[in-house]
């Protein structure tokens, strides 16, 4: 049942983005009196956003057990899928900051923006060094987390959030009917979110045709194809550089592995992730593909992947991190945003932490996208128009980056093997890369 239902999505999010696309073309101004419908899809996601992350943090690492005995072996693993996270985030800030997509959206931008927004919007992102880690050390440590919440101050939940699950792991019996809580309310808002994501065609399909709409009607197609395509092209080539640069040289020095062989063999997950867009529901056909086709220990893959699966987003934090500063480029003119080095570092440290409790969230990207935007601090108005500038082509990117995540899974589980496997093995190790 639950496929059905991510197929209807997937399809559904696809029909929506053409229907949309067909409609603002077609009948042009008219359709801007269905943007509501897209606003109140987006409402509803920004409904969820708190509790989806206190929740979904908790769950994760419950899922790891007692957290002082997850041993090497779990240490080695949550190191090496944190910082190749964070790696794949950093690439696509520079590839962003380079390439500077948002530019030639700044134009359409405009149009869709209120004048007057930029008079209300903060001089808060162009300041020195000392005073961004200052702002990001006291936004991690607020004064009172409920208020941080109210005001969906995010980053300081996720924080909050991972340290409070981890200690509730250590509290045995004490902690467990808190731990149980907290698993069923994260159980009950996936469901919301789910219920939510039945939505995402009509919200999406209000989203494209009221942005078509606005702008003209269908002589504004061509114009905004063109510019989400710098961002697409963007995107690809930062998830292109992490899985056949970043990540090969991984596995080849750390993991001693020959990096086409290896692919080779974990081919049959990759086209999964590719075709189902989900981390979750490939999992047994990674830990086939690599235990069968690559050798890989069987306890090494059946440890180290479900934990991969759930912390290691490397195309989402990527991803993320690309879509964040693409929209605060295109909106620098219309809405005065600037991005200094404090939105950097934010933006860096929210794209991997929220990339790190998507796992289980259908459409993770689009969910975890409005964490990133919310805790960088654009205003809703730039949240709205800018998710709408860049779903028409998120289908696409969602599978591309769902490919990369369990590529790095399974890169992930032969570098593990090499330096930290378990104490008893129960298969001979691989032979080393030529």
């Amino acid at each position: 049942m639950e496929g059905r239902g991510q197929r209807f999505i997937f399809y559904g999010i696809v029909a929506g983005v053409l229907a949309g696309g067909l409609c603002g073309w077609i009948f042009g101004e008219p359709m801007a009196r269905v943007k509501f419908l897209g606003e109140l899809f987006l409402h509803a996601l920004f409904l969820l956003i708190v509790p989806l992350v206190f929740f979904s943090m908790i769950a994760g690492i419950a899922s790891l057990g007692d957290v002082r005995k997850i041993g090497r072996t779990g240490g080695a693993a949550l190191t090496y899928y944190a910082l190749t996270t964070l790696a794949a985030v950093f690439v696509g800030l520079l590839l962003v900051n380079v390439i500077q997509p948002g530019r030639g959206f700044q134009e359409h931008a405009a149009a869709l923006t209120d004048p007057a927004l930029a008079s209300r919007i903060e001089e808060s992102m162009g300041k020195t060094p000392a005073d961004a880690l200052k702002d990001i050390l006291f936004s991690i440590f607020p004064k009172n987390i409920l208020d941080a919440a109210a005001r969906q101050q995010i980053l300081p939940l996720i924080v909050f959030a991972l340290v409070f699950g981890g200690v509730l792991t250590t509290l045995g019996k004490a902690g467990k009917p808190v731990l149980d809580f907290c698993l069923g309310a994260n159980e009950a808002v996936m469901v919301m979110v789910r219920l939510v994501m039945y939505a995402a065609p009509v919200g999406i399909f209000g989203l494209v045709a009221g942005r078509l709409g606005e702008q003209g009607g269908g002589a504004a197609v061509g114009r905004e194809l063109a510019a989400v395509g710098w961002y697409a092209s963007t995107v690809l080539l930062g998830l292109a550089v992490h899985a056949l640069v970043v990540l090969p040289l991984l596995l080849y020095f750390l993991g001693r592995r020959a990096p086409h062989r290896y692919a080779a063999g974990v081919a049959p997950a990759l086209l999964t992730a590719f075709s189902t867009a989900s981390s979750s529901a490939t999992l047994p056909v990674t830990i086939r593909s690599i235990t069968e086709r690559n050798r890989v220990r069987s306890d090494v893959a059946t440890f180290v992947l479900p934990i991969g699966a759930t912390v290691n987003m490397d195309g989402t934090g990527l991803y993320e991190a690309v879509a964040a500063v693409f929209i605060g480029q295109a909106f620098a003119v219309a809405a005065g945003i600037h991005i200094g080095l404090g939105g950097m570092l934010i933006i860096a440290v929210t794209a991997t932490l929220a990339a790190i409790g998507a796992a289980g969230i259908p459409e993770a990207g689009l969910v975890t996208m409005l964490i990133v935007l919310t805790s960088v601090g654009y205003p809703q108005e730039v949240i709205t128009a800018g998710m709408a500038s860049i779903l028409s082509i998120d289908w696409l990117l969602d599978r591309c980056r769902t490919t990369v995540n369990v590529w790095g899974d399974a890169v992930g589980a032969a570098v593990v093997e090499r330096w930290a496997p378990p104490s008893s093995p129960d298969s001979e190790p691989h032979e080393a890369a030529n």
